[in-house]
């Protein structure tokens, strides 16, 4: 056996042991295996062999992304802004982002709210400030948190 092919086994071997675990983007696993000291060159090889194979895919990765941070309460642009971190392509980032409806990211900011907000009734001017802060730190557009503000105080004032 050659070195090339005892470093290009590991190079796979190690990629699949990382994406067992998880979806993980292309620049992702490459930087990973790169810490790892193999051959930039043989990376490139053994992570496009696994996209062929189809067991590496950005597509996957920002699916599985943008459902777990849904799941956490994130809003758009902080998901965004993290995928492009990852070194997801814009456009990719961009189409998944549209399947999810606006609707469905007001309504998130609501749920992320009343979770902040709990039993508490009161929200006056500068708890609104402080609540408005929080969702923009969460990733919701102006938009959404203006909305989910909205539908709170709306709530609270026909309880």
């Amino acid at each position: 056996m050659t070195e090339k092919t005892s470093e290009n086994l590991l190079i796979r071997k190690k990629a699949m042991d990382y994406l067992s675990r998880r979806e993980h983007s292309y620049q992702e696993l490459n930087t990973k295996l790169l810490k790892k000291s193999f051959n930039p060159s043989i990376v490139d090889i053994e992570l496009e062999k696994l996209i062929k194979d189809g067991l590496l895919s950005d597509k996957r990765f920002t699916e599985s992304f943008i459902r777990s941070r849904k799941n956490q309460g994130k809003g758009p642009l902080r998901i965004r802004s993290e995928l492009s971190i990852k070194g997801v392509k814009s456009q990719l980032i961009e189409d998944e982002l549209e399947e999810v409806k606006e609707q469905e990211w007001t309504q998130l900011a609501v749920e992320a709210l009343k979770k902040k907000l709990g039993n508490d009734s009161e929200l006056d001017y500068h708890k609104q400030l402080k609540l408005m802060r929080f969702l923009s730190t969460r990733g919701f557009s102006k938009q959404q948190v203006k909305s989910a503000i909205s539908h709170c105080l709306n709530n609270l004032s026909s309880d």
